[in-house]
Order: structure tokens, then C-alpha cells, then sequence
């Protein structure tokens, strides 16, 4: 579908490119800078999973008080075998490191050593898998909060692979919330509004206002996160936050997806599947629609996820699912103005930075990208970044909908008077649908 509104302009501007700089980060520099943040140091590591251990959609966060593990787990291009050690660091609530020293907040040994991988099986990119599970017998964590784990190689810390945040909780309040459409305006046929309580019974938070932050997610997103959020009303052990605009959100859309578990046949958004003459393989998506004007039409999403699978393998999956270049393209008749377009999505690390971002066609009039993906079954939107929107928009493509399937994780942090780290004292999951 082209943008009709944008059709008065095209003698004027058939060809040239105004485009507001976008927050946009550069890929792969190892310039022995961690960030504390989802990042991928290394351009042949690929398909990093990390996520709690019971079910791979599920996001990295975990209870302090049960066995509950992450599961990590990454592709390394090179193929060969390789000495990769893993490492903790505890954060504040902003993702900022803490003051804790390392053996404040975890028990045994300070790092691990990755020792289970295997090479990829009849596939024509070779690889090299590798998996971990944590916390384990020798080394867990003792204190709540945020954490980054990095991945280093050859014992050398300055010497980055990937870097990946995780939770950990400690339940010491409970939430209550409640979902609803905004009342009135515009805002109420395409946002989402959550009110909450926060009841601390047996728990003491001496001044909530400076001592105390909440965080809302949605759908495992920190781009658009909500970190600024104060109680409305105090009384009684409970805390309540409502009629808040920090706590709206855009309903967004279902996320858009495509189906590659098979290179033999084609599915719904497959136009074509081949192969080069380097035996790379190659899958052309159909043309995208703009779903700005489509009414909302429900469907079964997993809200950005991604599943890896081959379903002509016989095996272990992860060992026999193999690359693909996956072409998209978005019809646009002219290039927008106010920023760039980008892919958003797990696919994509959830990042807007160059591997991510769209790049203008005008012999095609659209926007065009390519990446290199392990065959299974993918989630994304398209997203609007710029100067002005340090998150991504995805209501310029997507369309904007109150009743859109959600996902939202609500977080609790409290710094104690004479303590110098957050905890995570309060963790709830809301769904849209099933509130």
C-alpha cells in the first residue's frame, strides 16, 4: 500500500532523502566499552537467547528465593571452539552499576566458564552452538535487583562478546492492578491505561516520593519504558498510582510476522525462497501493508518474539536450523522527513541501530533491509526514531489500538535508608486480555 498523504509531494521530492538523525547507535564496536545494556559486541555471534528457563518466551527475570535459572544461549559464526567465561554485574534501578562489590551479591565463584557447545549439523552456515544455565550450585546471587551478564573471551574481561540485562526479584510488596481504556480525547480508542496499588504490609518504606521507583515495561521493551511514576494517594500500608499519564502507553498493534522453519515451502508472507552461488540462502517476504487506516483485527502473536526451529530436522533444533537472508520491504512513496524507519523486534535485539534501520529505495519507492536470521518463526513491528523520540513510534506504520494484546511487567525498586543498591522488592505480570 503506498501513503496517498504523502502523494502531493512527489514532484517536488522524488528523489532526495530528508531525514532527521535518529537515536541510533553503531553495531559490533569492540572498543572494550561495556554497555549496560542488550548488546552484541561481535558481528559472527548471532541468535542470542536469554531467557528463564521454563519457557523460551518467557522474559530473563527470576525469583531470589526459588531454583529458577537462565537460559542463555548463542550462535558463533567462526565455527570453531572457543574459551567464552560469563560475568555479573548488579545495577541500579536506571541500569547504572551499583556500589555493591561482587562479593556483596554473589556467593561462590565470580565467573563461569561456558563449556557446553556443539557445531551445527547439515547446514550450509556452519556454527558453532553454545548454551549455559544460571545460576548454579557453585555461584548464585544474594542480593534482589538488576543485573548484566557479559560474555568474554579467552579469560580476557576487556575482551566483550555480548552483554545481556536479567532480574532478579524478592517479593516483599504486592501490586494490584488495574487495566482500562484512557477517559475521553483521542486517547481512549488507541492507548492503554494501567492503574495500580502497591501494598506493603510488614514491609516499612520510610518516604516513598525519594525512596522508592517503579517501572512498567511492555512487552519486554526498555525503549518505551515508563520510569517516573509517583503515588497519587498514601494511607494505610497501600500506595496507589492513578490517573496518571506516565502509566498510558500506546496500544500499538498485533506485532507482524513471518514463517521460515521451512526453506522448501512457502508460508503466508513468503514470497520466495533461493538459494546464491555461494549457497547462501535467501527468502524474499511479500511487500508490507501500512496498517495506520486498517481497522484492528485480532490474532495470536507471542509480542515480538521469536521461535528457532526447522521443521525438516530430525534432531536437536539449535544444531540443525540454518541461516537464512531475510529480504523486507515497505512501501513508501516518499522518504519520511521526521526520522528513520527501523525493524524492532527480538530479531533485532529490540535495538535502532544500523543493522536495524531501513535504508530508502527510489527506484522502488520503499524502504528495503536485509538480515541474517536462523530459520524459525519471527515477530516485529516497524518503528519512527529520531532527536525528538528517544523511543521507537511504531503508530506511523502500525496503526494505534486500546484493545491490542499486551504484554506488561511492572517492577518495584526500594533503597533502603543507610544502603547503597536498589532492590527489587515487587515484581507482577499483566496481560491485556487476560487481566
Amino acid at each position: 500500500m503506498i501513503n496517498v498523504l504523502k502523494i502531493g509531494f512527489i514532484f517536488l521530492f522524488p528523489l532526495t532523502v530528508f531525514s532527521q538523525k535518529a537515536v541510533e547507535e553503531e553495531d559490533y564496536v569492540n572498543d572494550n566499552v561495556l554497555k549496560y545494556d542488550d548488546y552484541t559486541y561481535k558481528s559472527s555471534i548471532k541468535t542470542i537467547q536469554c531467557y528463564e528457563s521454563n519457557w523460551e518466551y518467557a522474559a530473563p527475570i527470576i525469583d531470589l528465593n526459588t531454583t529458577q535459572q537462565i537460559h542463555l544461549s548463542f550462535d558463533d559464526l567462526d565455527s570453531d571452539q572457543k574459551q567464552y567465561s560469563l560475568t555479573f554485574i548488579h545495577c541500579n534501578a536506571d541500569w547504572t552499576p551499583s556500589d555493591l562489590m561482587i562479593s556483596e551479591y554473589l556467593a561462590g565463584f565470580f565467573d563461569l566458564n561456558i563449556i557446553n557447545f556443539n557445531y551445527s549439523v547439515n547446514t550450509f552456515q556452519k556454527y558453532s552452538h553454545y548454551s549455559i544455565l544460571f545460576p548454579q550450585q557453585n555461584i548464585h546471587f544474594t542480593k534482589s535487583g538488576n543485573y548484566l551478564m557479559y560474555v568474554y573471551l579467552n579469560g580476557d574481561k576487556k575482551d566483550l562478546v555480548l552483554s545481556r540485562r536479567f532480574l532478579v526479584y524478592d517479593n516483599k510488596v504486592t501490586i494490584a492492578t488495574t487495566f482500562r481504556q484512557p477517559i475521553g480525547g483521542e486517547d481512549q480508542y488507541n492507548k492503554q491505561h494501567i492503574d495500580f496499588s502497591i501494598y506493603n504490609s510488614g514491609y516499612d518504606i520510610t518516604n516513598p516520593f525519594a525512596d522508592l521507583k517503579v517501572v512498567i515495561t511492555q512487552n519486554n521493551r526498555w525503549d518505551n519504558a515508563v520510569t517516573n511514576i509517583k503515588p497519587t494517594f498514601m494511607g494505610n500500608n497501600t500506595l496507589t498510582y492513578s490517573l496518571d499519564e506516565a502509566s498510558t502507553f500506546n496500544g500499538g498493534n498485533e506485532f507482524r510476522f513471518f514463517d521460515i522453519r521451512s526453506l522448501r515451502f512457502l508460508t503466508e508472507k513468503v514470497k520466495e525462497h533461493y538459494r546464491d552461488e555461494s549457497l547462501k540462502n535467501h527468502t524474499i517476504l511479500y511487500p508490507e501493508e501500512l496498517r495506520t487506516t486498517k481497522p484492528y483485527t485480532f490474532y495470536n502473536d507471542i509480542n515480538g518474539n521469536f521461535l528457532i526451529k526447522n521443521t525438516n530436522a530430525i534432531g536437536n533444533l539449535d544444531l540443525e536450523s540454518d541461516y537464512v537472508y531475510v529480504e523486507f520491504f515497505l512501501p513508501y512513496l516518499n522518504p519520511e522527513p521526521s526520522g528513520n524507519f527501523y525493524i524492532m523486534g527480538k530479531l533485532t535485539d529490540w535495538r535502532m541501530n544500523k543493522l536495524s534501520r531501513l535504508t530508502y529505495n527510489p527506484k522502488r519507492f520503499g524502504y528495503e533491509t536485509k538480515l541474517y536470521l536462523k530459520q524459525g518463526y519471527y515477530n516485529y513491528i516497524y518503528v519512527l526514531s529520531n532527536d525528538n523520540n528517544k523511543s521507537g513510534d511504531e503508530t506511523l506504520i502500525e496503526g494505534n489500538h486500546w484493545d491490542t494484546e499486551n504484554n506488561y511487567n511492572f517492577f518495584v525498586y526500594h533503597r533502603k535508608i543507610g544502603t547503597y543498591y536498589d532492590q527489587l522488592i515487587g515484581f507482577k505480570k499483566l496481560n491485556s486480555l487476560k487481566r
